[in-house]
């Protein structure tokens, strides 16, 4: 997958989807004999909660030292769970869509001389 460059808005918007989409995973756990299904806690394994603090501080310096902190995270994750981001946040390739599609906004081709 290609690299993004994020800027702080954009990271913002990311680190939140990111923090649903790891939200919506659940797991088993066995508690007092019984199954229980508990929401994932993976967004808090990776520090989404201070890094979104970070993002949204007044500080510049801090708010620089979380899109530092987000850029070293997104490389770490999974091509699933970066598409599900960018779909949460309804980005696309407008390379790949069809041409049919009402976003993909293209022009026909010229006409070769």
């Amino acid at each position: 997958m290609d690299t993004i460059d994020f800027s702080i808005e954009t990271a913002i918007e990311a680190a939140e989807a990111l923090q649903r989409t790891l939200a919506r995973r659940t797991h088993r756990k066995k508690v007092m004999g019984q199954e229980v299904i508990r929401p994932g806690q993976l967004g808090e394994a990776l520090r989404l909660p201070s890094i979104l603090a970070k993002l949204r501080s007044k500080q510049a310096r801090r708010r620089e030292e979380g899109l530092e902190d987000f850029q070293t995270l997104w490389p770490t994750l999974s091509s699933a769970t970066h598409e599900k981001v960018l779909d949460e946040m309804e980005w696309y390739d407008p390379r790949s869509l069809d041409w049919d599609d009402p976003r993909s906004n293209r022009r026909p081709a010229p006409p070769e001389n």
